[in-house]
């Protein structure tokens, strides 16, 4: 008698995703894509895990706080926005990533310091190797996904600004209140991973954003070799923009602003889309918003389509005091606009050219 069980999830082609930026917005985005993700590295794609490979690459140019005094101290690379991306894309955030992410609030030469960091800069001292402490703490974290730093070098970054100044640094730019003419890195040729590259090369679709357009989304751009991967790459090439303008960086920014500080400073055109939110924030949210000089992000559709930019539009809003992007219906909506899209697109495809021919049996 023949059984019937519960119907076996459709197969698909496995989607592989490349993610560009640093800070909180990264990250957010990960801890919503990686439930999208197979469990296992051996494990075929699904209709409902169709991300079979999901890389990060994250900007190294932090010199702030924990990463900033473990950098100069210890002369590596900052570690906090890779802990953060390890942390959103572990199996078990509960436990493993709370400890990875618990911050000292005593004791001398310790206080400040984030759990994550320390064990980070540690494994780097005992392997001699970023990268291969940076795997070493994947496994610890059993993650779903690749993290790659943009690059091994030292790299700092330099502002000028719209008065003429100079300013050396991703936290004496974050606090600066005028407005940003130019960014660069120093020393401005630096190479990346090749691995970072051959996943760009390999993705089916490469984001960058959400995060601080001069401090997270740039400045893996400002790395030619990335900035051309991503131009040469035939997959969608996909900005997610922020909820709000930052004060100074970007005030009075429309999206479009956004886009066209990209370009400016990329020789390459890397965006053909743009996600952005439709949905209101809330009087309460937005007035304290505002009295700290940031507003929602205007949207302006004809100035983005002038750019050649397909806009895609979304209720992408969470408010718990902060406002954050719904990591669930975000990645949701990426895969239906892409992933979905791209399938449908090449069933058409095969329907059009016929039935496949059978191949003759060898020997």
């Amino acid at each position: 008698m023949k059984k019937h069980g519960s119907p076996r999830k459709a197969l698909t082609p496995g989607f592989r995703i490349v993610a560009l930026g640093g800070g909180t917005g990264l990250s957010t985005l990960l801890r919503g894509l990686k439930e999208r993700v197979v469990r296992r590295p051996d494990e075929l794609a699904t209709a409902e895990r169709p991300i079979s490979d999901l890389a990060a690459i994250v900007t190294v140019t932090d010199d702030g706080g924990s990463s900033g005094r473990l950098r100069r101290e210890n002369r590596i690379l900052p570690p906090g926005d890779i802990r953060n991306c390890m942390v959103a894309l572990s199996k078990d955030e509960a436990l493993m990533g709370r400890l990875f992410q618990y911050r000292f609030h005593a004791g001398r030469g310790l206080a400040g310091h984030n759990f994550g960091n320390l064990f980070l800069a540690a494994l780097t001292h005992v392997t001699g190797d970023f990268i291969e402490a940076i795997r070493v703490t994947s496994r610890v974290l059993a993650i779903r996904g690749r993290i790659f730093p943009s690059t091994l070098s030292n790299v700092h970054l330099v502002a000028v600004l719209e008065n003429g100044r100079v300013v050396h640094g991703e936290t004496r730019i974050s606090a600066s209140r005028v407005r940003i003419k130019r960014l660069s890195l120093s020393p401005s040729h630096v190479r990346p991973l090749p691995a970072a590259i051959e996943a760009i090369g390999q993705a089916d679709l490469i984001l960058m954003g959400p995060g601080s357009l001069y401090t997270s989304v740039l400045p893996n751009l400002l790395i030619p070799d990335i900035a051309s991967a991503i131009a040469r790459s035939k997959a969608p090439r996909v900005y997610i923009a922020n909820l709000m303008t930052q004060p100074g960086e970007t005030t009075g920014y429309g999206l479009a602003d956004h886009v066209c500080a990209i370009q400016k400073h990329v020789p390459h055109r890397v965006i053909d889309c743009v996600v952005a939110n439709r949905q209101a924030v809330s009087p309460e949210v937005a007035r304290r918003y505002r009295a700290e000089g940031a507003v929602p992000v205007a949207v302006d559709l004809p100035a983005l389509r002038s750019l050649g930019c397909r806009v895609i539009l979304d209720d992408l809003l969470e408010e718990h005091g902060v406002l954050r992007h719904n990591t669930g219906r975000l990645s949701e909506l990426l895969l239906e606009e892409f992933f979905h899209q791209q399938r449908t697109a090449g069933e058409s495809a095969a329907k059009a050219r016929g039935p496949r021919q059978m191949r003759e049996p060898l020997g």
